[in-house]
Parts: structure tokens; sequence; C-alpha cells
């Protein structure tokens, strides 16, 4: 009998695996519930607090606002910024200037901030506060202006109209200007014009050009045969990865003396074919 039951109890074998794996799904609902009941603390934090950008593409900053209260709070955004500068909230692609915050919770605010085109390149400090009737919460942000991409594009004289000869080819003077503060680089000359018109440029690309510095383009329009006489719209543009400009340039064609000429002839033979016809059949 004794024996019977030493093997019996040998042949049960115990197993912790099922026992080890439920005491740790307990432990991580603890761990998580742990974490989910831990209080947020109350702030005002931005993911980055320093971009450089030129004078004029805006300055945007990706910042969260926290209320780590226990109550719902109102919070008003307020920024002090320098002469002629601007800025904008925006929470869930609306703008807003306050938001109500959840007790224990947390908002992604978008920021994007505009200084004028003429602001010096330097490091300029943003402070930025969210009052609340209860607290303050503060953050600076910095924006550093590295000066200005700008381009002109007009002609010598300033004159934007010219007359061109059906069938013939005109030569335009055009002036790039680099009016920013930084140089430009790679920039290119193209076209819109009417149909079957041509244009070519010289110089077509010009790889770098100084801040205040300008430069003189010939343009070579070619008007097609048989154009009509009257006005035309061309448009010139140049332009950079940074910037850009585009002026409307009106030609007006007209036709050549011969063709005149030629159409004057044609209008008195004709008359003079009616005219004999009618002397020399009028009478029957």
């Amino acid at each position: 009998m004794l024996t019977e039951l030493l093997i019996t109890n040998t042949d049960r074998r115990f197993s912790f695996r099922p026992f080890l794996i439920a005491l740790i799904v307990l432990a991580n609902s603890f761990y998580l519930s742990g974490q989910a009941l831990k209080p947020l603390k109350s702030g005002f934090e931005a993911r980055l607090i320093n971009i450089e950008a030129p004078s004029n593409e805006p300055f945007r900053y990706t910042t969260t606002l926290t209320n780590g209260s226990a109550q719902l709070v109102n919070y008003n955004l307020n920024a002090q910024l320098p002469d002629g500068w601007q800025i904008s909230y925006r929470v869930e692609g609306s703008q807003v200037t306050s938001l109500q915050m959840q007790p224990n919770k947390a908002q992604e605010i978008s920021i994007e901030i505009s200084c004028p085109i003429t602001a010096k390149p330097d490091k300029y400090k943003i402070p930025l506060r969210a009052i609340s009737s209860t607290d303050t919460l503060k953050l600076e942000l910095e924006a550093v202006v590295k000066g200005s991409y700008a381009l002109e594009l007009t002609t010598p004289s300033g004159r934007l109209s010219d007359e061109v000869v059906s069938g013939s080819s005109k030569e335009i003077l055009l002036k790039v200007k680099n009016t920013g503060t930084l140089p430009l680089n790679a920039l290119e000359l193209t076209s819109q014009l009417p149909s079957r018109w041509e244009a070519s440029f010289d110089p077509s690309n010009i790889k770098q050009l100084e801040a205040g510095k300008s430069i003189d383009v010939k343009v070579n329009l070619k008007v097609p045969d048989k154009t009509i006489a009257g006005d035309y719209a061309s448009k010139f543009e140049i332009k950079s990865s940074n910037s850009s400009a585009d002026i409307s340039f009106r030609m007006i064609v007209k036709t050549s003396l011969l063709s005149g000429w030629i159409g004057m002839l044609v209008i008195v033979f004709a008359i003079g074919l009616v005219y004999f016809l009618i002397r020399k059949y009028g009478r029957r």
C-alpha cells in the first residue's frame, strides 16, 4: 500500500509555469494602473526652443502645455514680441488665443512667429506665458534671424511693353536684382508665352547673385509668321530654391511694311477687277 502511494505521488508533477505567467500579468497590471494614476506636473515646454530662419520665413515651434492640477483650468496665451513681430497659436489646426484644459491632461500647441523682412540678423528671445487664475506657466523661445531672401525682376528703364513685327525677333533687356541680405544660388529664368512664340535667355542660369547686386539678362523673343496684329501678354519668371520673382510684359505685334503694301495692292487689284467687269459686262 505504501509503495503504491509513493509511486502515485511521484507521478504527480507540479508545474510553476502557469503560476509564473499569472504573476507577471498581475504585476504589469498594477504597474500600468500606477502609471495612469500618477499625476502630471503642470508645465509649458517646447520640442525645440531655438530655431534659425531667414526673416521672410516664419519660425515654427511645437510646444506642449500640461495641466497637472485636479481641476479644469482656462489658460490665456501671451507673448512678448519685438516691434513688428507677429505670433499665432494653433491647436488641432484651429487658431486660438486661449484654451480650456482638463485635469491631469497635456495639449500640443503649434506656434508660428513671423518677423519683419527688415529685421536685423540676431538672436531674439521670445518669452511666452500661459496664464490661468491659479498659476502662470512660462516658456522662452529663441528666434535666430540669419537675414532675408528676396528677388526683384524688372527692366533697366522700368518699361514693361515693346513692339515687334510679325515673323521677326525682338531683344528685351531684363534686370535681376537680389534685394535681400543673403546670397542667392542657382537662379533659373523661364517664360510663359503665347502659342508658338519662343524665348531664349542670355544667361539662362545664374550661379550666384550676392546681396544687393544685380545682373542684366537679354531675352531674344521670336514671333511666328502670320501672327495677327495686336497686344500679347508674356510672363517672365526667375526663381531659386529660396525666392522668386516675375513680371508681365506686353508685346504689341505689328505687320511688316511689305505685308502692308502687298495688302493694299491686293485691295487695289480687286477694286480694279470689279470696275473692269462692270464696264465690260454692265452694258449688256
